[in-house]
């Protein structure tokens, strides 16, 4: 069999931005599938800010996201993607006219949209391709930070042992201080799956993560330790929002929320005692690609 050449499509509709990802797939016979990014498109449309606050998306946010949706249905078209999937989180299934706003960009733009709770959420995150760091004997908890909600699944010796949401978002936290209880569930949940287990490493995704990662300068397989990670925290909290973008190179929709976003990696690394955070820069939209193939077997 010669080499075969899909083109897959993944929608992530997050609380604080949304993103179209469209990867090529390669498939040859006793040879490891690749997944190779064609194009990364970003909207920051804060989706966040209307649903926590207000219970439901502006009709700016809607206007916003019916033109984002049509550029998108233009440039699956344009890249002759074989399949695509589009997943709304935690704004979206929590707003008052979520289904009114899915069945009108479907109708306006062709797209599909799928709001998905919490756990199936963090079950497309857990087919993202991490074969590199879980084809080992070692532990990790792999948390997501996003906009509206936090996701974690646990991983010993590759093997898949729990996956949890909760409702701990950087947009939600901005002005959301009524979070002792999720905090504290998280904190045990962590506590509890992690007991028994050594030498935890954390691997951190979402957007926040990913910067901080670039920020230091580190290679793309060397991981942040916790000091450096606690030392940024330091660092960036001291600073204003206008001098995070100007001094640390921060997009504005980037230097709010980058406080809560580090807080929650280094609490959940403190809680999992790891040490270090592997940031392979994948995320929703990139289980959501490996499921369309994992499906095209079935």
């Amino acid at each position: 069999m010669g080499l075969k050449i899909s083109k897959y499509a993944g929608i992530d509709i997050g609380s604080n931005a949304i993103r179209l990802l469209i990867m090529f797939v390669y498939e040859l016979e006793n040879q490891p599938t690749q997944y190779k990014k064609s194009s990364l498109v970003r909207v920051p449309i804060r989706l966040g800010a209307d649903v926590f606050f207000n219970g439901k998306v502006s009709e700016h946010n809607i206007a916003r996201m019916e033109d984002s949706m049509q550029a998108f249905s233009l440039l699956l078209k344009a890249h002759g993607v074989d399949k695509y999937r589009a997943c709304a989180t935690s704004a979206m299934r929590e707003a008052k006219n979520g289904a009114e706003v899915v069945a009108l960009l479907k109708k306006e733009t062709g797209i599909s949209i799928e709001l998905i709770d919490g756990e199936a959420e963090a079950n497309i995150i857990a087919q993202t391709n991490l074969s590199d760091l879980l084809n080992t004997k070692k532990n990790f908890l792999y948390v997501d930070v996003g906009g509206g909600s936090t996701e974690l699944n646990f991983y010993s010796a590759g093997k898949f042992l729990g996956t949890r949401s909760f409702r701990l978002g950087t947009v939600r936290l901005l002005n959301d201080n009524n979070i002792q209880e999720e905090t504290k569930r998280m904190k045990e949940w962590i506590l509890e799956t992690t007991d028994g287990f050594t030498g935890i490493s954390l691997i951190g995704s979402g957007g926040n993560i990913n910067h901080i990662h670039k920020y230091s300068g580190r290679k793309k397989n060397k991981p942040l330790t916790y000091a450096y990670l606690r030392s940024y925290y330091n660092t960036v909290r001291n600073y204003t929002y206008n001098e995070r973008i100007m001094k640390m190179e921060m997009k504005p929709d980037r230097a709010d929320v980058i406080v809560p976003a580090t807080r929650i990696y280094l609490q959940a690394m403190k809680w999992a005692n790891a040490k270090r955070v592997f940031v392979p820069k994948i995320g929703l939209a990139d289980g959501i690609v490996k499921g369309l193939h994992n499906d095209s077997f079935k």
